[in-house]
């Protein structure tokens, strides 16, 4: 009779944590789930779920207590732009993380895991290949000379270095990807710590026909974004194959914010205009490389932004409307 296969997943109470949980349920795999928080928009899949700070050791020991088969860490400190590149989070970013990765890693190793997924971030790519928001230079060997252009992106720059170090030295069998701004329903969509597309797309379905909403700095900063499902196969992809990595796991459709606004706006059937406001934008141009994931998994994601979009603005129009009845209700 064949074992059951097992899997963690910290961060699980996130939104690509409670996706892959959701997943890796679906392939037969007892789970276990941890983080600060349950998922905050649906019910979690896992066969067990702890609620725990990975940042305490003691936490770490005690959902680490087995040599599971597939280790999968997305824990972390994090947020959009608003939350990244403010500069008033980058102590909490880098502690919080770190310390996170230093004891999950070091386990793995005492429990003789099967494989641990590391999850890193485009944002550990140098400033200066991104100047140029029709031209960025995201490939995977373009990531030294290190300049990263938010603590977020060095702190994820020193975690990989760490799980690649524990590859090296103890034989830990280590993936590492670089995911390029994942989004999708059940995603954050308000309160500061949002992507671009969920931002957007909450901004749009609160908006009135002919309406305007703002976009942070001149709207040309390009980027390129990638649907939560593509996401999960990618990573599950990864995990199961040859290839350590690191790899890009990212779309290579880019769009200017602006552009990705008008998009959400035909979507909702608005006329919606475009107001720019001063306000934390990231690097100029960025854009997943897939030349390696090709090569390599022979695979990469294949699924329009648009289509996307779609699906995440119909759920994110159904949490703003929601989000208003209960408004209105509460005020009776």
């Amino acid at each position: 009779m064949t074992k059951q296969q097992t899997a963690l997943v910290c961060g699980a109470g996130g939104f690509i944590g409670s996706h892959l949980v959701k997943r890796l349920k679906q392939e037969g795999f007892w789970v276990r789930g941890v983080d600060l928080k349950y998922p905050e928009f649906s019910k979690t899949a896992a066969d067990d779920f702890v609620i725990g700070d990975l940042r305490d050791q003691s936490v770490c020991r005690d959902v680490l207590d087995q040599p599971f088969h597939e280790v999968y860490q997305l824990a972390a400190d994090m947020g959009g732009a608003g939350y990244i590149f403010t500069g008033e989070h980058d102590a909490d970013v880098m502690h919080n993380s770190a310390s996170i990765n230093l004891n999950l890693v070091d386990l793995c190793k005492k429990h003789g895991v099967g494989r641990v997924f590391y999850s890193s971030s485009a944002c550990m790519y140098p400033a200066y290949n991104q100047e140029d928001p029709d031209n960025p230079k995201c490939s995977e060997d373009s990531a030294y000379p290190a300049a990263p252009d938010s603590e977020y992106g060095w702190e994820k720059l020193f975690s990989e270095r760490l799980y690649l170090s524990y590859q090296r030295n103890y034989g830990l069998l280590v993936r590492v990807a670089r995911y390029h701004n994942i989004f999708g329903p059940e995603g954050t969509w308000t309160g500061g710590r949002e992507k671009a597309p969920a931002a957007i797309c909450r901004k749009v379905a609160e908006a009135n026909d002919g309406g305007e909403i703002e976009i942070w700095g001149d709207g040309k900063q390009t980027r390129s974004f990638l649907y939560i499902d593509e996401c999960v196969e990618g990573t599950l992809r990864l995990m199961r194959s040859d290839f350590i990595g690191p790899v890009n796991i990212g779309s290579e459709e880019m769009v200017t914010i602006d552009e990705l606004a008008e998009m959400a706006s035909r979507i909702a059937g608005k006329n919606i205009k475009i107001k720019h406001v001063p306000g934390p934008t990231g690097v100029r141009g960025r854009n997943s490389d897939n030349n390696v994931i090709r090569q390599k998994l022979g695979w990469e994601p294949s699924m329009a932004l648009e289509e996307g979009l779609r699906r995440t603005y119909s759920w994110i129009r159904e949490q703003v409307e929601k989000s208003l009845v209960e408004n209105v209700a509460s005020q009776r």
